[in-house]
């Protein structure tokens, strides 16, 4: 096939693919995405950094040879492999790359050569270069230092900056999952690629804020922060101007939020339904940011994005046999596996629930909540249909965990 470079910096070019088709990841939806990879040409030698996904080796090679074209070189030979992480969305191509290139070098992390030898089983005892945080690689005229990002967001993940132009190299983070034309995060509107920036941080780099944040003040004690002009990640856009995702991601990670709250309910005979829209009336009536998403047509990865910027949720599900209804139990698990206390924000949680002859629910959720992180300061039950006396307590549970939060701002 046929298939363009891009030129983002003298000598340097996008070589990646695009994923037109996908539509999950990690369990989460999508709308498509790509897998970036970047040559760099040295006056020496030629580094491929990261891989692309199954089936997605005929674009990779395409843009290769395209690169090579445009830089008037007529033998394509890539001299070094470097791979910023082993997780197969960008390593699945790798061995096959390496039949293709057999001369070339792999560059990794200790944690990246063993996944890799662990996830393909060709790479066992093949020879890897392990590079750290201080080492660096010559390719002439261009220098590539690696920077250990560990969590970032698994235990193999490194950075590689291209220091002579201040390209940062950065594997998963600062990416998101979008499959658009251009290749630049400045071709679009900034809130859009911002929110989708966002989706992509709660889902899967949120559980590495603690990290991120130490490793924010590594890179300024390294001095290399400040001269950091460019971001290229792994999925989706390249940063020309990487200070709005920069601060973005420390906003992120040290639990800098908003005046909101998430409300997430489900409901059997929508009795629950009625509860959580009265809690919602309640917030609003603070002026207080509300969003509210019912689980029976939301999934839980849709839910996070609100939930990062929110300093506290509202979750509402009925009583089933003493217990909360199943349906909501997936987002327990989702909550629970982002871990959203490593933002450093405790986020306060309002719990509640409807029943029938008896209850259950309400403890189950609570110790679920808590288990994840979250401050639950509040819970309400009601039996069978709520009335209208019901419905106004609700409003006032929302009214209080609105004020609750403006009260902190204090």
């Amino acid at each position: 096939m046929k298939a363009e470079s891009f030129k983002i910096a003298d000598g340097v070019y996008w070589v990646g693919a695009i994923d037109w088709d996908r539509r999950s990841f990690h369990g989460f939806g999508i709308p498509g995405s790509t897998y970036n990879c970047y040559l760099v040409f040295g006056d020496e030698k030629v580094a491929l950094i990261d891989n692309v996904e199954h089936g997605m080796s005929n674009q990779l090679f395409a843009r290769i040879e395209d690169a090579f074209a445009k830089e008037g070189k007529d033998e394509v030979k890539i001299d070094v492999l470097i791979q910023n992480h082993s997780e197969m969305d960008h390593t699945f191509c790798l061995w096959e790359t390496v039949n293709k290139f057999s001369d070339a070098e792999i560059y990794c992390s200790k944690k990246c050569e063993e996944f890799l030898q662990a996830q393909f089983h060709d790479f066992r005892g093949y020879d890897m270069n392990v590079v750290k945080t201080g080492d660096a690689l010559d390719l002439g005229g261009k220098t590539l230092a690696f920077v250990s990002a560990p969590m970032l967001h698994w235990p193999d993940s490194m950075f590689t900056m291209y220091m002579e132009e201040g390209i940062l190299f950065s594997n998963d983070a600062f990416g998101q999952h979008l499959a658009l034309s251009k290749r630049y995060a400045e071709d679009y509107d900034l809130g859009f690629i911002l929110d989708y920036s966002k989706r992509f941080y709660a889902n899967l780099v949120v559980l590495g804020s603690m990290t991120l944040t130490r490793k924010f003040d590594e890179l300024n004690d390294l001095g290399i922060l400040e001269q950091v002009k460019m971001i290229a990640p792994c999925h989706g856009q390249i940063w020309k101007n990487p200070e709005p995702i920069v601060e973005a991601y420390q906003n992120w990670a040290s639990g800098v939020c908003k005046d909101k709250i998430t409300v997430i309910y489900d409901t059997m005979h929508h009795s629950t339904q009625k509860m959580a829209h009265a809690i919602a009336e309640g917030i609003m009536s603070e002026d207080v940011e509300c969003v509210l998403y019912f689980m029976q047509e939301n999934t839980p990865d849709e839910i996070v994005h609100d939930v990062l910027e929110s300093k506290a949720i509202a979750l509402g599900a009925p009583t089933m046999m003493n217990k909360p209804y199943p349906r909501i139990g997936s987002t327990l698990y989702w909550l629970d596996c982002l871990n959203f206390k490593g933002t450093g924000s405790f986020k306060k949680a309002l719990v509640f629930s409807s029943k029938g002859w008896a209850g259950g629910a309400v403890k189950k959720l609570t110790a679920e909540l808590e288990n994840a992180g979250f401050d639950v300061c509040d819970s309400y039950e009601a039996t069978f249909v709520p009335d209208s006396d019901v419905l106004d307590e609700c409003f006032e549970k929302g009214k209080s965990l609105a004020k609750s939060i403006k009260e902190d701002n204090l």
